[in-house]
């Protein structure tokens, strides 16, 4: 289709240089994507920005250079290594498809579609990616960048998440088959460059002339979405332990659920009607003070309000099984997610 090798022949000119990628047209080039640095890298891009990505994604590369190393790496190390990013369970399932991958296909991907999709934490987008990227297979790749420009394009009135499937379709039909993981890309870095969700930059992009969103003047306001539903804010109280040393005092959170197995100081319940001053939630009967500022944080499906409590002891304090003390030098390095980092810092007054 004419679309099609004109976007390619746009990528190969402007194809953004992103460490997991290898250069378009990569069967005259001679280089060949490397597999495990396409899966670790959608992985990490599941609802995070590509700026964000790069570090966490040369960090990774570099204590883990293989599929096999990470294989190998205790899981705490993972998550320690993915604290700041979010979405937990990724890291998780990062981990478990290492291992999975090196058990069941001796370290080397299955390259279709369907097989990707059945590993751990791979989904749909994923495992089209992986496929059309990682392995040159025929998928149909749609993210939220190929969500907006296919939606202007074709001038898709149907609001998400409910027109996906009529996107997907364009998308396949516009998928070559012989350059099927440049053609994903570059739509991805056409939404992330040009096409853009304000003020998209339609002087300058190859599909200016065939754009049927602009021809109608609605391609701003498209994709279309519907109404989000209102977040609930709960509430919940954070205990920081501190020794006179400096250290602090963390535990770790249960395997399951939300921000399953990182680390964190000592936390009540989180709820909507909850006090904030109930002391009797403390894991300890302390002289507690309260910080004047209290930490607030978003996750997928409420806001989080946490009171932040202060509390310094000696060292003869007894601690349960699981909790343990990091050090000024130490606390860094730890599995705390970004809301636990806030609170470990959050000052007194």
């Amino acid at each position: 289709m004419q679309e099609t090798t004109t976007l390619l022949y746009w990528y190969d000119r402007n194809f953004r240089n992103l460490p997991w990628r290898t250069a378009p047209n990569a069967d005259l080039s001679g280089a060949k994507p490397n597999p495990y640095h396409v899966w670790l890298s959608e992985i990490m891009l599941q609802q995070t920005t590509v700026a964000t990505v790069i570090d966490y994604f040369l960090k990774f590369t570099v204590q883990w250079p293989n599929l096999e190393n990470l294989a190998e790496a205790e899981e705490e190390d993972v998550l320690k290594a993915w604290a700041g990013l979010g979405y937990y369970s990724r890291a998780r399932n990062l981990h478990r498809c290492a291992k999975l991958v090196m058990r069941e296909y001796n370290g080397r991907f299955p390259e279709e579609e369907h097989k990707l999709q059945a590993l751990p934490g791979i989904g749909p987008y994923t495992s089209a990616a992986i496929a059309a990227i990682a392995f040159n297979q025929h998928a149909a790749v749609v993210d939220g960048n190929v969500e907006r420009v296919i939606s202007r394009l074709h001038a898709i009135t149907d609001p998400l998440p409910g027109a996906k499937h009529v996107i997907k379709s364009h998308m396949g039909t516009l998928t070559p088959h012989d350059r099927p993981g440049d053609f994903a890309q570059a739509v991805m870095d056409l939404g992330a460059t040009v096409c853009t969700p304000r003020s998209p930059a339609c002087t300058i992009c190859p599909w200016v002339d065939v754009c049927v969103g602009r021809k109608q003047g609605i391609h701003e306001t498209l994709p279309r979405k519907a109404p989000k539903k209102v977040k609930p804010t709960r509430k919940g109280m954070a205990f920081i332990v501190r020794r006179a040393d400096g250290a602090t005092l963390l535990r770790r959170r249960p395997d399951k659920g939300l921000l399953a197995g990182m680390s964190e100081p000592p936390t009540s319940i989180w709820a909507e009607d909850m006090s904030q001053d109930d002391l009797s939630l403390a894991p300890f009967n302390l002289e507690w003070i309260r910080a004047s500022t209290q930490v607030k944080h978003t996750f997928t499906h409420f806001h989080l309000e946490l009171a932040i409590w202060f509390a310094e002891v000696n060292e003869a304090l007894e601690i349960p099984e699981g909790y343990w003390w990091s050090t000024q030098e130490e606390l860094d390095g730890e599995a705390l997610p970004t809301v636990m980092k806030k609170a470990v810092r959050t000052p007194l007054a």
